[in-house]
């Protein structure tokens, strides 16, 4: 079997759950990143379950110690799918179940959103790459343009992949919303002198999340 047919998970299950998250990696960090486990632990304290997962690059990565860089999307793609497929058909939820991810496993998760999967309700995207960082021009729009499914885009208003000021000039789907964090990067980072720190916006960052959740279960 194939590392694309059967994803590495961790899953983090909480009893009498009200979602299930599927939660997918930036192109950078594993799914056992703290990052991660920070979001998957306070979203269990609200009641919602996470499955996180690695992408085949990522497996390569780190079984062997070498620096692989991204798969292409297709591939990412379907490694998604076969992670949706687990938890969907071979042994399926019967929760309202979420996908999303950080970056640019959002934006597989977003390209997977043109299509009505049973029981996905939403997307979730943590810091949603717009486009390569100092490459504005090359814009990733289509997935946003083309969902059938609710968006919820949660951005640093200062993200070096898509900006405030960048985002509200494009045109995307009236199914997408986009939550800003005052002076975050794309980690949703503030500098110091914003006021704000991170753990600040991590955690309304939960809040919007968990409110997404309830009113699209």
């Amino acid at each position: 079997m194939t590392l694309i047919d059967k994803p590495s998970v961790i899953e983090n299950f909480v009893e009498h759950a009200k979602a299930l998250f599927i939660f997918a990696h930036g192109a950078g960090a594993d799914k056992s990143h703290h990052f991660m486990e920070k979001f998957s632990s306070l979203l269990n304290e609200q009641g919602i379950s996470v499955v996180r997962f690695n992408f085949p690059y990522m497996d390569k990565r780190l079984d062997d110690g070498k620096k692989y860089p991204p798969n292409r999307m297709p591939i990412l793609e379907d490694c998604y799918q076969s992670l949706l497929a687990e938890y969907l058909v071979n042994k399926p939820s019967k929760l309202p179940v979420f996908i999303g991810g950080k970056s640019m496993g959002g934006r597989v998760a977003a390209t997977l959103s043109k299509e009505q999967f049973e029981q996905v309700k939403g997307t979730i995207c943590l810091g949603y790459p717009f486009h390569p960082q100092k490459k504005p021009e090359n814009l990733r729009l289509a997935p946003l343009q083309e969902t059938v499914l609710p968006i919820l885009i949660l951005q640093g208003d200062r993200d070096a992949l898509g900006n405030k000021a960048d985002i509200e000039s494009y045109t995307i789907s009236s199914l997408c919303e986009v939550y800003y964090f005052e002076d975050g990067d794309h980690d949703l980072k503030p500098r110091v002198k914003s006021g704000f720190t991170h753990i600040q916006h991590i955690k309304t960052a939960i809040t919007q999340l968990v409110r997404f959740i309830d009113e699209k279960s």
